[in-house]
């Protein structure tokens, strides 16, 4: 699997699409929730492909005013449990750390994935809440050597 930032709007469509069947299809959430003006202004969009080339799976960041927020993280079904969440969001925090070294770096994780971002050094923080009519907690990232 490698993931990499989104430079063309090819990509930038594939990883959409991505999103739309993951969270707008399989999860119910609303179009309208779905995408919104940081797709468009401030959000930095990643794409991983699979070894035999296929499109997989999709991601985004921005900075806020609390840090840097993970966000739409989106695995296809078919890609779930070999390695592309891992490939994509290890690119996304590498080049995170790299532009932002000091920032604190979250993101709202649904609760079925809070075991796969605590395996890469993601902490709970507070309690669980809902978006979009699912549960959720806010997770931060604990970097390496602090």
């Amino acid at each position: 699997m490698k993931a990499h930032p989104i430079t063309t709007p090819e990509d930038r469509a594939t990883a959409f699409a991505i999103r739309e069947k993951v969270f707008v299809e399989e999860q119910g959430v609303p179009r309208t929730d779905e995408y919104d003006a940081h797709d468009e202004q401030d959000a930095r969009h990643y794409l991983v492909v699979s070894d035999e080339g296929t499109p997989c799976g999709a991601a985004r960041w921005r900075t806020t005013e609390k840090g840097v927020k993970l966000e739409r993280f989106a695995v296809l079904d078919a890609f779930r449990n070999r390695a592309a969440g891992s490939a994509i969001l290890q690119r996304v925090l590498a080049d995170v750390q790299q532009e932002h070294p000091q920032a604190t770096v979250y993101l709202h994780a649904q609760l079925r994935a809070v075991p796969f971002y605590e395996r890469h050094g993601f902490q709970k923080v507070g309690e669980k809440f809902s978006e979009c009519d699912i549960e959720h907690y806010k997770m931060e990232w604990q970097r390496p050597g602090i």
